[in-house]
């Protein structure tokens, strides 16, 4: 398994919904990565539900799958053309409250 390495100019924001895996005490973050703990019951606030309703919306509608891998292909397209475009993640994720904590 790959891991990416950010470097030290990437500034990074990570947003957790509170899941009880998420929580350690023992956890040291990089001086450039920044935790934020949503409100419990706040699906509304994690900017990944948006990505997936976006993602649902115009890449799922209305597609019958022959089989897993083809569903799994089409998932794996469909991410990578949403990777390559940084406007349309930013509308969808950027919201002030995330912006704003990059430069905490």
């Amino acid at each position: 398994m790959k891991y990416l390495h950010a470097s030290a100019v990437d500034r990074i924001v990570m947003i957790l919904d509170g899941a009880g895996w998420h929580k350690s005490s023992t956890l040291k973050t990089p001086e450039n990565m920044r935790l934020i703990s949503l409100p419990p019951y706040s699906p509304e606030l994690n900017p990944v539900e948006h990505l997936w309703d976006e993602l649902r919306e115009k890449a799922f509608g209305n597609v019958v799958f022959d089989s897993l891998d083809a569903l799994e292909d089409h998932l794996e397209a469909s991410l990578r053309m949403m990777e390559h475009d940084t406007p349309r993640v930013h509308s969808i994720v950027a919201w002030p409250w995330i912006m704003n904590s990059l430069s905490i």
